[in-house]
């Protein structure tokens, strides 16, 4: 059974820092691509950023591109995510998901991933 455990969400000021932590189980990690959407109150779910089996390749929403930095470690079935420059538009609550490839052509279709989290909460006060 297939298992991911978010954690590392907080409140936090604006202009503040976090890092998210995913810990997979239950899966071969190192054989698939992963990503964190997020989803903040009366929006849809949002993609965020996505990472390759291999750690090549990250993606970025627009939204977040040079301010998140996603990451894995594949010895630690762990994907992660930092947070900087953080903005109270950011808050939501933040869910990693692993995707059915190993690399992605796609990586933003939520449709592509079969696993979720729980999510953890994150939210930027002004």
């Amino acid at each position: 059974q297939v298992q991911l455990v978010e954690s590392g969400g907080g409140l936090v000021q604006a202009g503040g820092s976090l890092r998210l932590a995913c810990a997979a189980s239950g899966l071969t990690f190192s054989n698939f691509a992963m990503a964190w959407f997020r989803q903040a109150p009366g929006k849809d779910r949002e993609f965020v950023a996505s990472i390759n089996w291999s750690a090549s390749n990250p993606y970025y929403a627009n939204s977040v591109k040079g301010r998140f930095t996603i990451s894995r470690d594949n010895a630690k079935n762990t994907v992660y995510l930092q947070m900087n420059s953080l903005k109270p538009e950011d808050t939501a609550v933040y869910v990693c998901a692993r995707s059915q490839y190993g690399s992605d052509s796609r990586p933003g279709q939520a449709g592509n991933y079969v696993n979720w989290g729980q999510g953890t909460q994150v939210t930027v006060s002004s």
